[in-house]
């Protein structure tokens, strides 16, 4: 039953309200004056506060100010003496709505529930952050590994560009995922552009955008990835597979913070931060003329190099753990046990597909194995040849 806080210094308000929400199956708590409104709304979870603005003790838009400071909760202003500056102060103060008194209960149900609905949304947001956020949770306590979370944790509060290098599959994406989680963008989108999955005639489209008509299929305007990442982070992987045509473009973004769409002449201002990664050796691709020079300097402020899983062996136990719990959080099996020989055997193996490998044996491993991972199950499902 959703749970309802109405602070109102009026009585006859309180037992109308009261009578009203409980007929439409609310639960009603009551505060005479602000300073009470504001202990219950510490003490209990509403679903929706409703706030009188002129109260003795506590103004109303005081009571707003600091139910904001502690709670999330929608709160709805009403009033008797309002105006349209106070209804568009409590709207900027952050209130969800304001309604004048007398009071029109259709509009205020409707409210209500709209209120009630974004509340759940939000709820649903942090529970699917969390879930996002444990798929590229940084596990490992190596040496190598350190040094990253270190130099990720000096580098991500900046604006600076960053170059991650590494073989498929080390987690350069995780990276990249963590800069942007900590850096000041976090609440910005992250875009991730996987440069060599793009057709190189379709490139520039994707990246820049294009107008309707600025080619066959084009049947309406298009933003493209930079226009989507503006106020966030754009992830630009396996950026050695991008085209020349397409590298030198992205040269100029980095150089005015401006983009051109496909098919277009006005120029858009963006403000993007630009992650990079790649698996080649770039300054190789620069001597053969395959990456520009200028445009490999403008990445490259910051190079993060991510080592292979052979390079940090001692954190193998802690990954095997690691992705079987999410496994099975995931499948929604019991946590399945690792017994320390099979750790040992998963150790001693050359994983050549790096992390990306391992995570897929771990997956395996809790869908076929029953109570435990033994030897035999390391050996018949996580070899090469399974």
């Amino acid at each position: 039953m959703p749970r309802i806080l109405v602070i109102d210094d009026e009585q006859s308000i309180l037992s109308t309200l009261r009578e009203i929400l409980e007929y439409e199956k609310f639960r009603v708590d009551e505060a005479k004056d602000g300073t009470e409104g504001l202990k219950l709304a510490r003490e209990h979870h509403y679903d929706a506060i409703l706030c009188d603005i002129k109260m003795p003790k506590m103004d109303g838009i005081e009571v707003l100010s600091q139910l904001l400071s502690f709670s999330e909760t929608p709160v709805i202003m009403i009033s008797g003496h309002g105006t349209i500056e106070t209804a568009v102060e409590a709207i900027r103060k952050g209130a969800y709505d304001y309604i004048a008194k007398p009071l029109d209960l259709n509009r205020l149900l409707v409210t209500l529930r709209n209120a009630m609905d974004k509340g759940r949304l939000l709820d649903e947001t942090k529970q699917l952050r969390r879930k996002v956020g444990m798929n590229y949770e940084m596990v490992g306590e190596s040496e190598a590994m350190k040094g990253i979370q270190e130099m990720i944790r000096k580098v991500a509060p900046t604006d600076a560009r960053v170059l991650i290098t590494g073989e498929n599959g080390t987690g350069k994406e995780l990276v990249a995922r963590h800069i942007h989680a900590l850096s000041n963008r976090a609440d910005g989108p992250f875009v991730e552009v996987n440069c060599a999955a793009i057709p190189s005639e379709l490139i520039e489209s994707n990246l820049f955008g294009h107008e309707k008509g600025s080619f066959t299929s084009a049947v309406k305007q298009h933003k493209g990835d930079f226009e989507q990442a503006d106020g966030g982070t754009i992830f630009l992987d396996e950026i050695g597979d991008m085209s020349l045509s397409a590298q030198s473009k992205v040269l100029r973004v980095l150089q005015d913070n401006k983009i051109t769409r496909v098919g277009g002449e006005k120029e858009i201002s963006v403000d993007v931060r630009v992650i990079a990664a790649t698996n080649k050796n770039l300054k190789e691709e620069v001597l053969n003329k395959n990456f520009r020079e200028d445009l490999y300097h403008r990445l490259s402020v910051i190079i993060i190099d991510v080592p292979p899983l052979s390079k940090r062996v001692e954190d193998i136990n802690l990954l095997v753990r690691h992705f079987i719990a999410q496994a099975c959080n995931q499948q929604g099996k019991p946590l399945l046990e690792v017994e320390q020989d099979s750790l040992d055997e998963l150790g001693r193996m050359k994983w050549t597909g790096n992390i990306r490998e391992l995570k897929n044996v771990a997956e395996r491993l809790v869908i076929l194995c029953e109570g435990s991972v033994k030897s035999e199950d390391i050996r018949r499902y996580a070899s090469p040849l399974y």
